[in-house]
């Protein structure tokens, strides 16, 4: 013979149910205690958000280098990065027409003597370097100005990318000589000492607008690798060759490559 629940432990259901039905209705009246059902991003919002964020960022890019026209960088995002690293650096900021206009031959004859006929991307540079291998050599002064200024160090397509579209942007912006003056106020020259006013005195103790020809030649020598180089102290080689850059600052003040950034 079968018992029902009420025989067997002679008590009834009935107040259990009564207590579960008393929590339901509990829940039901408290809206925190809500379960909201989480649903997944679709394929189309995300591709909406990235779009926006894109715009967001060319935007904001946009803006600071229409400020930068006319309104100095006190710092650079490589500057702040070594700053973090080394907790002090040395910069000094320098109008471009107080710098020595040997100088200013010397880092483009050494880093991009083409400077002031093409319009940020030397094509011509990049094929050679892709035919020899090389890592480097394509970058011109207004590719380093972007990476030195807004973007990172590392390699990656993703700043490669990037450096390409702002260098366009900062080509049609500013002028030959104002990227030329921001450049040479950012690039380090030694560990921990940017621009070239911070330079001059670190290594020979003038000022930028004092430089002689082969003091300003032996700068260009070290942006290369500035961290391994001596402008004071130069290896033969390094000697040879701030040499072959004096007779190059003078080969582009006298067939015009210079014309762009003199006064």
């Amino acid at each position: 013979m079968i018992r029902s629940d009420k025989e067997r432990t002679g008590k009834s259901s009935a107040p259990r149910k009564a207590k579960a039905s008393s929590q339901e209705k509990r829940k039901k009246n408290t809206p925190w205690l809500k379960i909201v059902p989480i649903t997944g991003f679709s394929s189309r919002r995300i591709f909406r958000y990235f779009i926006w964020a894109f715009f967001s960022l060319i935007l904001v890019f946009f803006l600071l280098i229409l400020l930068l026209r006319s309104v100095n960088p006190p710092i650079s995002s490589f500057m702040w990065s070594e700053s973090r690293r080394l907790g002090i650096i040395a910069h000094q900021w320098v109008a471009i027409d107080q710098i020595n206009l040997d100088l200013a031959r010397s880092v483009v004859a050494a880093e991009d003597a083409n400077f002031c006929n093409h319009w940020g991307i030397d094509v011509n540079a990049v094929r050679l370097a892709i035919s020899k291998g090389s890592r480097r050599g394509a970058s011109t002064i207004s590719q380093q100005t972007v990476k030195n200024l807004f973007l990172w160090q590392n390699r990656s397509w993703v700043r490669k990318a990037l450096e390409a579209a702002l260098t366009l942007v900062i080509e049609s912006m500013w002028s030959k000589r104002r990227i030329l003056e921001i450049y040479l106020n950012i690039i380090e020259y030694d560990e921990g000492v940017f621009g070239i006013e911070a330079a001059a005195l670190h290594y020979f103790d003038v000022r930028a607008a004092d430089l002689s020809p082969l003091q300003a030649a032996r700068l260009a020598v070290v942006l290369p690798d500035p961290k391994s180089r001596s402008a004071v102290n130069p290896v033969p080689r390094l000697k040879k060759l701030a040499t072959a850059i004096v007779d190059g600052a003078q080969t582009i003040k006298l067939d015009g490559r210079a014309s762009c950034f003199e006064k």
